[in-house]
């Protein structure tokens, strides 16, 4: 088993300067039960069993129950931690880190290696085998990435914590003690590097009010409350929603995980499984007690109370929700402090609603051949140029969730609008938006008590950065328009310099970068050496793959670790003069010796010169003091060597430590050796080779000991001057976050601005009727693929609205219906969301919703045909719509037999004309809807054609004209499919015999055209 140690080559690291463990805080124990059900629909009955049966514990945690049974089996101290751990924490996968090594133990290690490709060894011991698998500490995020986002579990991290002088004669000698210091799930991530930085990581709560729990079954009742936050941002938001509209409401949030109370009822548990089951939700039931209340309770989780009359407008459900939430979040930190923005209520009225179907045939933000986030072909990558994560994030959300508000749009348009007509103002701000980090991250990182120097230096060049950006606001001045001059200043005037500018300040006066970039390099020449040692003993196991990977990481991380590196942790002992000491429980793992001695080797060759710091001299007086006596005795050191060569007539004397010898004197070649035994009266031999020797000499001694104590002084100072700066980062949270805001604010009105440019996009024209005029407007995805190819896009109007309410649209197959209707419906979202718009002209009424049933495909395991499945997403449109939505439906009634298909798509029509009176964009093949509506005064018939040619040959016509075109030239397309001639011959043949029949084709018409045939 490939268990090797790398404690020897921590021993290295620990004298560098590491401000923060990742895992900082002590776990001291819980009674919390965790269930992780993952709702994929293959898996749905079985969900529904388990949950139903009591608490659901995945088949990975039957080994507690073995545990149990055992306790009085002798298991040495690390085994006893980990069996406590797994009793401890049901439900979870606990990595216990021993030495340089995190591992699995017990059936875990038998279920979870061979999905990990780890290689699973066994060992005995007087309670029995016992499987057990590892990996390499500084592959943790390469396995929790597996384990949580790919398998959707939870993962109970065990670190190591130092014990003290009387723990350790309590325990034997044992130098450590483990304990579970977080709980990792999919929606609790912080600052794992797997994580998407352009996407949130939401973790949802859902809470049931006392309708549904009643029984009432009303879809439209506002009977759940909503709750969702982003650890590693600290958003967090909440809503008041229905059973008919969650699904689009998690469609619209896409959570890593949801969260519901394991206390609600079978049928209320069962109800809203029904709903998550459509969807790849991971969904944990959480059953501990909630302890918070109230809206004034989540005050010590915020960077500020909510003001009381803000707390009046929370629904009880979302405040349950939240409630919940925030609870689990602090069982899963382990009691971690957090410092979480504001709530922002998210209402309904304030937004466009777009349900789940529309986003997916709209293509809004994923394909829907890909199910790429942002993927190619969507209108999230036709949009996106955004040069910052945070932008990016926004970008997403505000896509998925236009504004309604008129005014909110038009400030959103002025910035547009100032950049847009501005080039050298917006690469100017481009640029020094691309120098900034994902401050939001950042800060979090230093709320929840992590962040590193790296971090430091990142919030100090994004602060600078701010402030440049702040100083553009003055070259706003001449850009015409008083209401978008107002508009751009008060953008800019939010930002928040003063305080933050003085954080800078501290931040440039203590870190010295350039020290910090050679600690990195230090780090990355001490990974090479590892790694060539570790790949040595993965070949050995015939494990390449995972050799391969510590050769591409150590080549990677040098480029990371320059911008947002993590410190390591360091959990090597240090005995009482400041020298690592070896760990005598790391008996109780798996280890390979044989690595460890040569890893030790290759430390021992390092001189105790080499010390990389990370702060500045000058940052403290404490520090610079430190520092001059560090120099007085490397000084010391200098004239000791000089002296002990002289003395000993011994050129190749040096004065060196190692983890195990400490500091000694090293002598190399016969005669030098044979003169220092002659001369130094005072060394003492203590280990000798064929050509080198080494000895113990006092004054090397007590110089070396001096120096350690030095180091530790000047690591702990290190120290408290980062715990300096990070309260203030802490202090200035708010302001940070603000100003982050702000530049994703700026990023997003860049990346319009840069797209309306590239594409003559127009600015629309937003107000409150219900017209929808559109002049040459253009699919904004489309177009840009056809551009790709040097095709160009033929552009339509659309004036639907107040006269003409619906358009019902015919036309050849492959002549530009469908892409019709979803341009139309594009056009609104992108000018709700504040973007400008491919048109020649538009002006827009405010859309409430927009509804789209366009494409087909059916649902096998949920027993849903395609027609069914079509009558469905038809019944919300009908049921939803009101005179302020925008509805395209695009060959309604296809899947079912053409009188049936004539008879649903009439009535559909008859529905949004007489009832819901909305903007509707109707595409058909069936031409008698056209005859059955000819009377409807605000319906008109426009239509697509083909262009023949002499020759046989044909084009499409996309331009659309008023009228109807009843041949749907299928045959067309067959052609161009590539069709058999034959096929091709008999098709021609059935459609003409057709053409001679005066009603409608029946079974006898098409008997007698096959028997002509």
């Amino acid at each position: 088993m490939l268990t090797c140690s790398r404690r020897c080559i921590q021993s290295r690291y620990s004298l560098a300067f590491r401000p923060g463990h990742r895992y900082q805080v002590v776990r001291k124990g819980s009674s919390s039960s965790l269930s992780t059900v993952s709702c994929l629909r293959a898996q749905t009955n079985q969900v529904e069993t388990r949950i139903n049966d009591g608490l659901y514990i995945p088949a990975s945690d039957s080994v507690g129950t073995d545990l149990v049974k055992t306790r009085a089996t002798r298991y040495p101290s690390v085994l006893q931690e980990v069996a406590e751990n797994i009793e401890r924490y049901p439900g979870c996968v606990i990595l216990t880190k021993v030495g340089g090594f995190y591992e699995l133990y017990f059936d875990q290690a038998k279920e979870f290696g061979a999905l990990l490709n780890l290689k699973v060894a066994e060992r005995k011991y007087a309670g029995g085998k016992v499987p057990m698998a590892g990996f390499p500490f500084f592959q943790l995020d390469r396995y929790l990435k597996v384990l949580v986002q790919d398998l959707n579990k939870h993962v109970a991290i065990s670190e190591e914590f130092p014990r003290t002088a009387a723990q350790k004669v309590k325990s034997g000698g044992l130098l450590f003690e483990r304990r579970v210091a977080r709980i990792v799930t999919p929606g609790t991530l912080v600052d794992e590097k797997f994580m998407q930085s352009m996407e949130n990581n939401f973790l949802l709560a859902i809470h049931v009010s006392n309708p549904l729990l009643d029984g009432q079954n009303d879809l439209a009742a506002p009977t759940l409350g909503l709750a969702w936050m982003d650890l590693s941002t600290g958003e967090f938001y909440t809503q008041a929603t229905n059973l008919g509209n969650v699904s689009s409401d998690l469609l619209r949030i896409s959570p890593r995980e949801i969260v519901l109370n394991q206390e609600m009822t079978y049928d209320v548990r069962q109800t809203l499984l029904d709903v998550l089951s459509t969807e790849s939700f991971t969904v944990t039931q959480f059953s501990k007690l909630v302890h918070i209340k109230e809206v004034s309770d989540w005050s010590s989780r915020l960077e500020c109370p909510v003001a009381v009359s803000e707390m009046r407008a929370f629904t009880r459900a979302e405040v349950d929700a939240g409630n919940l939430l925030l609870e689990y979040a602090k069982e899963q930190l382990l009691d971690l402090g957090m410092r979480l923005q504001q709530p922002i209520r998210r209402i309904e009225s304030e937004n466009m609603g777009i349900d789940k179907n529309t986003m997916r045939g709209l293509e809004i933000v994923d394909r829907s051949q890909t199910a790429t986030s942002g993927g190619k072909g969507s209108l999230l990558h036709a949009i996106r140029r955004t040069v910052t994560k945070g932008g990016a994030r926004l970008l997403r959300e505000r896509i998925c969730s236009p504004s309604t508000s008129i005014q909110v749009i038009n400030q959103r348009l002025d910035l547009v609008e100032a950049l847009a007509t501005n080039s050298t103002l917006r690469s100017k701000l481009v640029d020094l938006l691309e120098k900034t980090f994902d401050s939001q991250r950042i800060s979090q990182k230093f709320a929840l008590g992590r962040g590193d120097a790296d971090d430091l230096v990142s919030l100090h060049k994004t602060i600078i950065a701010t402030s440049d950006i702040a100083q553009l606001a003055r070259s706003f001045c001449d850009i015409s328009g008083e209401t978008i001059r107002k508009t751009v200043a008060a953008q800019f005037s939010r930002l928040s310099l003063d305080s933050t500018l003085k954080l800078a300040q501290d931040i440039a006066h203590a870190v010295d970068e350039d020290a910090l970039l050679a600690h990195h390099l230090e780090e990355m020449k001490e990974d090479a050496e590892v790694m060539s040692k570790t790949r040595d003993m993965l070949n050995a196991v015939e494990n390449q793959e995972d050799a391969d990977f510590v050769a591409g990481r150590a080549k990677a991380r040098g480029i990371r670790l320059l911008r947002t590196s993590q410190p390591r942790q360091h959990t090597t002992p240090l005995d009482d003069n400041g020298i690592k000491a070896d760990t005598p429980d790391m008996e109780n793992s798996d280890i390979d010796h044989s690595l460890l001695s040569m890893t030790n080797n290759a430390a021992g060759n390092a001189t105790i010169l080499g010390e990389s710091w990370v702060m500045r001299r000058s940052a403290s007086a404490t520090l610079s003091g430190l520092h001059s006596k560090l120099d007085a005795l490397f000084h010391a050191k200098i004239e000791l060597t000089k002296s002990l060569q002289g003395n000993a007539m011994a050129p190749s004397l040096s004065l060196r430590w190692t983890p195990g010898l400490g500091h000694h004197v090293h002598v190399k070649g016969a005669k030098d050796i044979r003169n220092t035994v002659e001369k130094l009266l005072s060394a003492r031999s203590i280990g000798s080779s064929k050509s080198t020797r080494t000895f113990y000499v006092a004054e090397w001694s007590e110089l070396g000991n001096q120096i350690d104590q030095i180091k530790l002084q000047i690591k702990a100072e290190e120290e408290r001057v980062f715990q300096t700066l990070r309260e203030s980062v802490i202090t200035n949270l708010a302001s940070l976050r603000g100003n982050a805001m702000v530049l994703d604010e700026l990023d997003v009105a860049c990346s319009f601005a840069i797209i309306s440019s590239e594409q003559n996009f127009i600015r629309p024209i937003l107000n409150h009727s219900r017209s929808h005029t559109i002049i040459d407007g253009q699919h904004p995805t489309v177009m840009l693929g056809l551009e790709e190819q040097g095709r160009s896009f033929v552009s339509n109007d659309c004036l639907v609205g107040e006269v003409e309410r619906v358009w019902l649209i015919t036309g050849p197959n492959m002549a530009g219906k469908s892409t019709f209707l979803r341009q139309n419906a594009l056009i609104s979202i992108l000018a709700q969301v504040g973007c400008f718009v491919p048109a020649k002209y538009a002006e827009l009424g405010i859309v409430d919703q927009i509804f789209s049933r366009i494409g087909s495909a059916d649902n096998l395991y949920q027993d849903q045909s395609t027609f069914m499945i079509e009558m469905l997403e038809t019944a919300n449109i009908l049921n939803k719509a009101t005179p302020r939505s925008f509805v395209i439906m695009d060959e309604i009634g296809r899947g079912t037999t053409p009188e049936d298909g004539i008879a649903v798509g009439y009535a559909c029509l008859h529905h949004l004309y007489n009832v819901s009176k909305c903007r509707t964009l109707f595409a058909t093949h069936f031409h008698k809807l056209c005859d059955m509506t000819d009377s409807w005064p605000r319906l008109a018939n426009y239509c697509t054609d083909v262009r023949e040619e002499s020759d046989g040959a044909f084009s499409y016509v996309h331009r659309l004209r008023p009228g109807v075109n009843r041949d749907s030239h299928a045959l067309k397309v067959a052609q161009l499919a590539g069709l058999p001639p034959s096929a091709l011959k008999i098709a021609a043949d059935v459609k003409a015999s057709f053409a001679l029949q005066s009603l409608p084709a029946n079974d006898e018409s098409i008997k007698s055209a096959t028997t002509a045939v």
